[in-house]
C-alpha cells in the first residue's frame, strides 16, 4: 500500500512560521513521523511539498497511475480558494482522501473557517498538531485494509 502525502504553501517553513499556531517542529521532523508511521503500518509514504498550485495538482494527478492507495493533503492556504485543487482531488473515487490541518482552522481567521477542497476529500481532520497527518494515514490504512 502506497500512501502520499502532500503538503502545500509555506508547509515547509514549518518551525519557522508563526510557532504560536504551528509548532515549533521543522518539515524535516514531521518527514521522519509520517516515515516513521509508514513502518509501523508496514506501509510506503512518499511526501511532497510545493508552494505551487500547479506542482500540487500535477502530483494528484500522477498519482492516478503510480500506484497510490490514498492522499493525504494539507493544501495550506490553497485550502480556501482553490477550485482548480478540488477538481484534481475531486476527480478520485476510487482512493481515500483525508484533508490535513495542524491548526485548529475553525477558531482562526474568518477566511481559514471555509474549505473549498473538503468536499472532494473523505474526511477533515483539523486543530490535531503534526499527530493529524498520523491519524490521516491511519484513516486511509483501516479504509483500504477493509476493502
Amino acid at each position: 500500500m502506497k500512501i502520499l502525502i502532500i503538503n502545500g504553501p509555506n508547509l515547509n517553513f514549518l518551525g519557522i512560521r508563526d510557532k504560536a499556531v504551528y509548532g515549533s517542529e521543522d518539515y524535516e521532523h514531521l518527514k521522519e513521523l509520517i516515515y516513521d508511521k509508514a513502518r509501523e503500518l508496514g506501509v510506503e509514504a512518499e511526501c511532497y511539498q510545493s508552494n505551487h498550485e500547479g506542482d500540487l495538482i500535477d502530483r494528484i494527478q500522477l498519482a492516478y497511475s503510480d500506484g497510490t492507495d490514498g492522499i493525504v493533503i494539507n493544501p495550506g492556504a490553497l485550502t480556501h480558494y482553490s477550485y482548480a485543487l478540488y477538481d484534481a482531488l475531486g476527480s478520485y473515487d476510487t482512493i481515500p482522501m483525508v484533508e490535513v490541518h495542524i491548526s485548529d482552522i475553525n477558531s482562526r481567521d474568518e477566511f481559514r473557517k471555509v474549505s473549498v477542497t473538503a468536499p472532494a476529500c473523505d474526511k477533515q481532520i483539523v486543530g490535531h498538531g503534526l499527530a493529524g497527518y498520523l491519524e490521516a494515514m491511519d484513516f486511509i490504512f483501516e479504509k483500504k485494509s477493509n476493502t
